[in-house]
């Protein structure tokens, strides 16, 4: 996306109304272009549908992690983090007053109220109609994932479709079929007007396969086994005309040289300065579990925030590349070259390596990869008993994991094909915001968060019990921000908060 951040930077556009329905309220929109006098031109339009990119940053810079992972048995908070709210994700004591959960439900919302105003008024810019039918499917294409985010978190959401007052904002929660619905149209018009690849200037906008290896993992969420695997089939079976394929290394997902190349599918782009950093240097950098900290490797700053459960460390074998390009204990200091070796594994994925500024790193995060398509594609091909093919894909991700075909998994029940594709997605997308997503949609959230705590506890997490108790059957969604309620007397709370 190095090419949208020009463009970007400089937008204070009103179609960023509804964040929510206080946000609308405080709007001072002399200050700003507003609807009326905006979209006169194909620059217009296309900075309009550039600002909801930018929302990605929002959403996906930690939060998704958060959400995913704090919540599940992949992370933990570091000794750096004391934040209560952070404390209550981790433990699975959250409820409705939680901030991160209440930044969830805005930041969709935000980028939902910029991609209708997209989708409402580009249709009358005078432009070159091509162009146009790109921009509004990039335009729905991001409503449809935005929804996505929102239907899975929370269930029934309410579904805003325009936003001429803020009465359209003040909607009852539709049902999840209709949510989905919607998402399904989305992403279907995204997939027919979008282009397959871009020139250079235009790198990192959604493409045709983006669309439909999303749509692909919508219809695997909804348990659409076949109408799944039809839509992948139409990308991975072509997979040189949509440009993508595996890297030969896994960690080359995360350097500058190799981050955008075939397995980048949509991802959040990070630049050195004077563009924006991911900050995830900082976020899990050393700083307790190292005599000296992040200081006697010459980086600037660490706060060991966010760091993984020992639950997922002992899941990867040694052998395994996945685990040198996730986790780390041993630092190399850029003063002298010492070597100093933390007392746990800490996530080094979005590390730029020789970086002394911790919040500068420009390694990439990914929104979807290639890898990830694969293994959607064998779980939708085993589900429709065809596992010895679902293998074949499978193991293209297996095989790269440990860089030999001895690796390769052999025959398989469709049971244990099941489990050897949650298994894998667990490896290989460690730390990339899906974790809680893929254990509620399989069923198996609880169970495994009471097997989490007892593990983390048996390896001497002995708090970690309290997860155990705490879980419950209603946390397979996630509570209404109470702001939202009391703004909105429509929306309804879900049960159980």
């Amino acid at each position: 996306m190095k090419s949208m951040k020009k463009y970007i930077a400089a937008l204070s556009i009103a179609f960023a109304l509804l964040t929510s329905c206080a946000s609308f309220l405080e709007e001072h929109p002399e200050d700003r272009f507003v609807i009326g006098n905006f979209y006169a031109s194909e620059s217009d339009a296309e900075a309009a549908v550039n600002a909801i990119y930018q929302q990605l940053y929002s959403i996906y810079n930690r939060n998704m992690f958060l959400l995913n992972d704090l919540t599940t048995d992949g992370e933990k908070n570091g000794l750096g983090m004391p934040n209560q709210f952070l404390q209550d994700l981790e433990y699975l004591r959250f409820n409705s007053e939680n901030t991160f959960i209440r930044d969830m439900w805005r930041d969709n919302y935000s980028g939902i109220s910029r991609a209708n105003a997209a989708i409402v008024n580009v249709p009358s810019v005078t432009m070159n109609e091509t162009s146009k039918a790109r921009l509004i499917g990039e335009a729905k294409f991001l409503r449809g994932l935005f929804y996505f985010n929102l239907v899975r978190f929370f269930g029934d959401v309410p579904l805003i479709l325009k936003l001429e007052s803020i009465n359209d904002a003040m909607l009852p929660r539709s049902s999840v079929a209709e949510v989905y619905q919607q998402v399904v149209s989305d992403l279907g018009d995204a997939a027919a007007a979008l282009p397959v690849s871009y020139g250079a200037a235009d790198m990192g906008r959604v493409t045709a396969g983006a669309a439909k290896i999303l749509l692909g993992k919508v219809y695997l969420t909804l348990g659409e086994y076949q109408r799944s695997a039809d839509v992948l089939a139409e990308v991975i079976t072509r997979e040189g005309d949509y440009g993508y394929g595996l890297h030969e290394n896994y960690g080359d997902n995360w350097k500058s040289e190799t981050e955008a190349g075939r397995e980048a599918v949509l991802y959040i782009e990070y630049m050195d300065p004077p563009g924006t950093g991911n900050n995830a240097m900082v976020l899990c950098g050393p700083k307790y579990s190292m005599p000296g900290g992040f200081a006697v490797l010459g980086i600037n700053n660490g706060n060991e925030a966010d760091i993984p459960t020992l639950d997922l460390y002992t899941q990867f074998a040694d052998d395994d590349e996945r685990k040198a390009a996730t986790f780390r204990t041993d630092f190399v200091s850029l003063i002298d070259g010492s070597v100093h070796r933390s007392s746990i594994p800490l996530f080094t994925k979005y590390w730029e390596e020789g970086e002394r500024i911790g919040g500068n790193s420009d390694a990439n995060i990914h929104i979807l990869r290639y890898a990830d398509a694969l293994l959607l594609y064998a779980e939708a091909l085993n589900e429709l008993d065809r596992t010895d093919d679902a293998l074949v894909q499978l193991n293209r991700v297996r095989k790269r994991a440990f860089n030999t075909d001895e690796a390769s998994y052999g025959s398989l029940t469709k049971e244990a094909f099941r489990e050897a594709v949650w298994q894998e997605r667990r490896l290989e997308l460690a730390f990339e915001g899906h974790r809680w997503f893929d254990l509620v949609r399989t069923g198996r959230f609880i169970q495994q968060m009471k097997a989490h705590a007892a593990l983390e506890a048996s390896l001497a997490e002995t708090s970690k019990t309290e997860i155990g108790r705490n879980v419950q059957e209603h946390m397979v969604l996630m509570p209404i921000p109470q702001r939202e309620i009391d703004l909105n007397p429509l929306l309804t709370q879900n049960s159980g908060y």
